[in-house]
Order: C-alpha cells, then structure tokens, then sequence
C-alpha cells in the first residue's frame, strides 16, 4: 500500500501560479538553487501544465497561469495572495543572490524580534519570498515582549 504522503513530500507543499513557468524554474535555480524535479507540457506541447522544483529538502509545485481553469499568476491579480518563506544559512547571501538573479528588493535583511534575520524579494513572476535565518531561540513571552517593543517605536516612528 502507498503511503498517503510520498516520499521526500511533506504534509504541505506549495502550489505556485505564474506566467512563463519555463522561466519561473530557470529564475529559481539560479535565485534559490531550485532542482527541477520535472515537469509535464500542457496540451499545446509548450505550456507547463505541472512542475516540481526542490529548494533545500522542500518540493513546491508550479504551473503555468491558465485562465481557462481560473489559474491565475500575481500579475494577472494585481498582487500576491501569500508568500514562500525559506530559511537559509545565510540571509544576506541569500537575498543577494535573489536580487542579481533579478528579484526586486521589497526588504532588507534585518534583525527581527522574532529571533530571525529576515528580509523580502518579490520574484519576476509576482510571487513573494521571506527568506530568513533563524539567530536566536526564544521563549513565547520573550518574542511578545520584544513585539509590543518594536511597534511602539514604530508608533514612535509615525508607522503602523
């Protein structure tokens, strides 16, 4: 019998929408250092219709956008629905590397009160990615006192 979640699978793998899926897996190895794990032509011979990449030992899938079956990617919907967050050995490295392979910088990396070093590029496609490394290991009360620290600067700060 098969087990219900295949190997190298885990209980939850992102599915992405975004146009130029050949594109998108070529971005990512560059950007991430995606492995293509493979990938399906659609029935024009052409399209995506379903592709796997690896990014450290996770799998997302990907497809390209097709309206027709209300698949649409982040430029197609003015924006993104959520986002790909990855931890990494080294955040600024990693945002570096996403910025020269042609992400657009939505956030430096910076320290977070969470107890990562986080930061935010948006991909050419639309999609969003966090990526982050995790620098300290905190308590629950530590992170929600240092939270009602840092928005009160931000408060401070004329910010949100």
């Amino acid at each position: 019998m098969a087990k219900t979640t295949p190997e190298g699978y885990h209980t939850v793998t992102p599915y992405i929408v975004v146009r130029s899926a050949a594109e998108a897996i070529e971005f990512y190895k560059k950007a991430f250092g995606a492995e293509e794990l493979g990938r399906m032509a659609g029935p024009d011979g052409h399209s995506v219709m379903h592709a796997e990449i690896k990014i450290g030992d996770s799998p997302i899938m990907l497809a390209d956008e097709n309206p027709q079956w209300g698949a649409l990617s982040p430029q197609s919907l003015g924006g993104v629905a959520g986002s790909l967050h990855v931890y990494v050995e080294d955040v600024d490295a990693a945002v570096e590397r996403a910025v020269q392979a042609g992400a657009t910088l939505k956030m430096p990396a910076a320290d977070m009160f969470w107890g990562d070093r986080f930061g935010k590029v948006v991909d050419p496609f639309g999609q969003e990615w966090s990526l982050a490394t995790h620098i300290e290991d905190l308590t629950n009360e530590e992170i929600e006192q240092r939270a009602k620290e840092f928005f009160a600067r931000m408060s401070l700060q004329g910010r949100p």
